[in-house]
């Protein structure tokens, strides 16, 4: 007979014990536990580029957007008694650019997050009237937001953004169009990718602001960046503001760039949402998107 099978409970209990490895107590075990979640944390990190990308990003697009903004202001001494002004004017028109395009984000985000996506496209809801929404929300978004901004600009600076006269409603349209645009093609990629693609979302439109001339004319850029920036709208409504704040002129190139290549971003945003719209149902990526 085994005399092992045989043995009481407690002297294999006590026997499995003796054999299992020491067990850490104290500041050893409170280190151990640290490095286990501390090594979690950096599989999850290095196991994604969008995580690794966005150490990195929002100082180096703070470094660029102020170093610029230093450039300008060291060699044009003449302009500061209109920077006021002009600075205010120009943060005004980012945020409706940005809440544009992050409203849009939004709208999709929510249905992700609450895992509703499925259940819109079993409905007969189509693609155009998905966007319709998504835009009317983030329309709704910039009207709340920018409206208190503006509303506060007075009582506390003393400026007014109407200054800009009639030029300043093609301003907000170019704006929300290219907002509108960029919002898609992020929910194009959120729609392919998952949530994955979430920080898009939030740091997306933050890669063009050195680069759109919101504080400082594009001549500011090395001649080289020139050029990038002259293919995107925003570059010439930027500088469209500071030909009527400055100048007292009407921008009438600017405008007439803007709107084209508005154009541009429109078909290419509806293309690639329709796509993405269409893939995510042929592979059933809408039943995990919220993972």
């Amino acid at each position: 007979m085994n005399h092992e099978r045989m043995m009481p409970p407690t002297a294999a209990m006590e026997a499995a014990l003796s054999e299992a490895p020491e067990r850490l107590t104290g500041t050893a075990a409170s280190l151990q536990r640290i490095q286990a979640l501390v090594l979690r944390h950096l599989r999850l990190l290095f196991s994604s580029w969008a995580r690794l990308v966005e150490i990195v990003y929002w100082p180096t697009m703070q470094m660029l957007l102020w170093g610029f903004i230093t450039v300008f202001l060291t060699t044009r001494t003449d302009w500061l008694a209109q920077a006021a002004g002009t600075l205010l004017s120009g943060l005004l028109l980012w945020e409706v650019l940005y809440r544009s395009q992050l409203g849009v984000n939004l709208a999709l985000l929510e249905e992700i997050w609450a895992r509703n996506l499925a259940t819109l496209f079993v409905s007969p809801l189509r693609p155009w009237e998905m966007i319709a929404a998504m835009l009317t929300v983030a329309g709704i978004r910039v009207a709340i937001g920018t409206g208190a901004a503006a509303a506060l600009a007075w009582p506390l600076y003393h400026y007014d953004i109407f200054t800009l006269g009639w030029p300043l409603l093609p301003f907000l349209a170019a704006l929300m169009i290219m907002g509108w645009s960029i919002g898609l093609m992020v929910a194009s990629l959120l729609l392919r990718v998952g949530l994955g693609a979430e920080g898009l979302a939030w740091a997306a439109i933050f890669v063009l602001q050195p680069i759109s001339g919101i504080y400082y004319p594009i001549e500011v850029l090395p001649g080289w960046l020139q050029p990038v920036a002259w293919i995107l709208p925003s570059a010439h409504i930027f500088e469209g503001m500071r030909q009527v704040l400055i100048d007292g002129t009407i921008p009438w190139r600017h405008l007439a760039w803007a709107f084209a290549l508005d154009g541009v971003l429109v078909v290419m945003a509806a293309v690639a949402f329709t796509r993405a719209t269409r893939a995510a149902r042929r592979d059933g990526r809408l039943l995990a998107s919220g993972e």
